[in-house]
């Protein structure tokens, strides 16, 4: 019956059972699984909860269950990941073979080319000390003061900077701090630091033995007068080898290091005196030296022979130091380097720009070979009152200097000199430049315009030829400031560079050979196999000798005429609006010469154009350095008389524009007018003959009446006040 029933009840549809997790209900009761399952674990985890119980914190069972097997593991492996990467941000930041380096670039002595000491920089050093070579008391004065406990800590010491802290001896950084922080770190004063300082500290006792931490401890301290290391401060102070000190000298330099400027014993002995009997007290709590010995201690003598009177810094020096480190070797030892700086020359350039009267504005000069060897540098009328290197550091605007890189452009393109362009006045477009003084012809040939300067040849030029052109030729002679496409006045010299710049490309012109890089130390030479891979490039014969054509015409008949001397010369005069920058770039013989006048609020010149004081510098200083006479008495002509044209008594080459022989003066002819130009102090005066007589420009004529009065009376209170000096001096007896 039974088995009927069981099987009549299969044939039912019965409700379809949720899904359970392994427990079977033993009563009809239980239909919720889950309530079910959080009773089940509400029971494991008070079985658990007993036996915890039952543990003690010390036994191996209490720590070491499997959910806290799982966190041990997972904490030990942040913990590792971290040491890891402390590790690796260690090596980085602290290379262990960093603190055999010093921490101060070494001294750097520069010579001439004829062997001249120019200028010595850098820090004082010498060779590293080995501690085992020192005698005794010379290790422990320092430790005495600074690190009592050197070889117990581990590298940072609690005893020590509680006992600085409250005793005021001995300093709170231990050694290996100290060589932390100097070596590795910045001087902030900051917990950050000090943290750092600390891993740094920890790091470097793992790695070094105590010896090591201390001889490159003792061998980088800075113990004032740009000293640095104890052989080169043993040597400084008392011209003795750092294992000859005796111990009273020892404890002198042991007391510098706290403060290296203030103790220096050269400027303070006092200060260092008193800080030496603190370290001989320090040494006798130390137990290094007996009550007996700290009384029987004198204070050391001096015997200071290394003495420099070479000046850190001047313009060429500054300018030619960062290429002096690269080729350097790295280490403690000095090193003596020879430049391209010729003294003779430098001395010219020196004697003809203080005598250029400048007034209130500034003048920098850059003379070097046509292979881009600066010879003479001059960045400003005084170093100690400026050390701002105008030569190389100031981003001025070339002037018509710029034309060159237009002119040259067109010869490479194909033009001549002989070619003729529009001199009219611009009357259409955004851009109409004029040309100085209002001087129009119908035209020229480029030879007339680039020896006159006119703006609005040039800009036609410019555009004919396009500043794609121009730019690329300013690019292949080594010109790397930025220059806008399309800008027509970048042909007259707006876009901004350095005189050296601007120099080395006239250099390329004169050399024929480019780019020319410019250099403080002489060039490598180069064979012949270097030179055919990797050579300069150079132009064509033809526009080679056209460049040279056009810039001889700039000297001997334009506006470069005051920079004539008794030799081919070649040049380009440059001014820029306002007359706020005055230039003159040009090479003669185997020089090339830049020299820029301005203000260094760029405010405008009194009177100062390209043609004017820049072309006399550069004329004197080629006559001084070449030997070649200043001002010759005519111009030389640069063009042939056509032989099958009339040749008349007194007919006058290039008649529109005739040089006079002072070298400053010169009378052009245009239209029927005839203009004498000229300059009284600077200030450039024009006098007109015309069909309505003569004509002066008064403002001109009366600036230069008070300049004059200006310099009278300059002159005449410099005189007075010598005289109240030689008369206070009793060398002369007073009215």
């Amino acid at each position: 019956m039974g088995v009927i029933d069981s099987m009549f009840r299969r044939r039912k549809r019965e409700p379809e059972m949720s899904g359970h997790r392994g427990y079977y209900s033993l009563s009809d009761d239980w239909d919720d699984d889950d309530a079910w399952d959080d009773r089940l674990d509400a029971v494991d985890h008070a079985v658990l909860a007993e036996e915890r119980k039952r543990q003690k914190w010390w036994q191996r069972e209490h720590w070491f269950g499997r959910r806290k097997r799982w966190w041990v593991a997972r904490i030990v492996a942040v913990l590792l990941a971290l040491f890891i990467a402390l590790v690796a941000w260690l090596a980085i930041t602290a290379p262990l073979n960093k603190s055999l380096e010093p921490i101060a670039p070494p001294q750097i002595t520069l010579l001439a080319s004829d062997g001249t000491p120019i200028a010595r920089n850098g820090a004082v050093v010498d060779e590293p000390v080995d501690i085992d070579t020192l005698p005794p008391h010379v290790v422990e004065a320092f430790l005495a003061i600074e690190d009592r406990r050197f070889y117990d800590h581990w590298g940072v010491d609690p005893r020590g900077i509680a006992r600085a802290a409250f005793t005021g001896t001995g300093g709170g950084s231990t050694i290996t701090q100290q060589l932390a922080k100097f070596t590795f770190l910045t001087p902030e004063r900051t917990l950050t630091r000090k943290a750092r300082e600390a891993l740094i500290a920890f790091w470097l006792e793992a790695w070094l033995t105590k010896d090591e931490i201390l001889e490159r401890y003792l061998s980088n301290a800075y113990f004032g007068d740009n000293v640095y290391g104890l052989r080169a401060a043993s040597l400084h102070y008392f011209y003795r080898k750092p294992e000859n000190l005796l111990p009273n000298q020892a404890a002198m330099l042991a007391g510098l290091l706290q403060a290296p400027s203030a103790y220096a014993p050269t400027r303070h002995y006092e200060r260092a005196e008193k800080r030496m009997e603190l370290v001989v007290q320090s040494m006798v709590a130390a137990g290094f030296i007996t009550e007996a010995e700290a009384r029987n201690m004198r204070s050391p003598a001096l015997d200071v022979r290394l003495k420099s009177d070479l000046p850190t810094g001047t313009y060429f020096a500054d300018w030619a130091l960062p290429e002096a480190r690269q080729m350097s070797e790295t280490g403690y030892s000095r090193q003596t380097l020879t430049t391209t700086l010729d003294a003779r020359l430098q001395n010219i350039a020196r004697r003809v720009t203080s005598n250029a009267p400048l007034g209130e504005a500034q003048v920098a000069l850059v003379a070097m070979r046509p292979n881009g060897e600066v010879v003479a540098m001059i960045g400003g009328k005084d170093y100690e009152k400026s050390p701002f290197n105008r030569a190389t550091q100031a981003k001025r605007q070339p002037g018509s200097t710029f034309k060159l890189f237009v002119y040259l452009a067109a010869m490479r393109d194909g033009w001549s000199p002989d070619d003729r362009i529009a001199n009219t006045k611009i009357e259409q477009g955004g851009y109409r430049p004029e040309n100085s003084g209002g001087r129009y012809s119908e035209s020229l040939t480029l030879e007339q315009a680039f020896a006159q300067s006119s703006n609005v040849a040039a800009v036609r030029l410019f555009g004919e030829v396009g500043s794609e052109k121009v730019i690329e030729t300013a690019r292949d002679l080594g010109v790397t400031s930025p220059l806008a496409q399309g800008d027509p006045s970048m042909a007259l010299g707006t876009s901004t560079m350095s005189l050296l710049e601007l120099t080395s490309a006239y250099a390329a012109v004169a050399a024929n050979a480019y780019p020319v890089e410019p250099r403080a130390f002489p060039a490598p030479d180069r064979g012949w196999f270097e030179n055919m891979v990797d050579g300069p490039s150079s132009f064509s014969g033809s526009t080679s000798a056209n460049m040279d054509r056009l810039l001889r015409a700039a000297i001997d008949s334009g506006t470069g005429s005051a920079a004539r001397v008794s030799m081919p010369a070649f040049g380009k005069t440059g001014t820029t609006q306002d007359n706020r920058d005055a230039v003159f770039v040009g090479y003669a013989g185997d020089l090339v010469v830049g020299i820029w006048i301005g203000n260094d609020d760029n405010s405008p010149l009194q009177g100062v154009s390209g043609g004017g004081l820049p072309a006399r510098i550069w004329r004197d200083f080629i006559s001084q350095a070449l030997g070649a006479s200043a001002a010759p008495s005519g111009p030389a002509s640069t063009t042939s008389p056509d032989p099958e044209g009339p040749v008349e008594p007194l007919d006058v080459p290039n008649l529109e524009d005739i040089p006079l022989g002072d070298g400053n003066s010169r009378i052009r002819i245009r239209d029927g007018e005839a203009v004498f130009s000229t300059e009284v102090d600077g200030i450039p005066i024009d006098i007109r003959l015309d069909d309505r007589g003569i004509g002066v420009d008064e403002e001109t004529i009366e600036a230069a009446r008070r300049r004059a009065e200006e310099r009278r009376r300059e002159e005449e209170e410099r005189y007075e006040e010598i005289r109240d000096q030689l008369e206070s001096g009793g060398r002369i007896e007073s009215n």
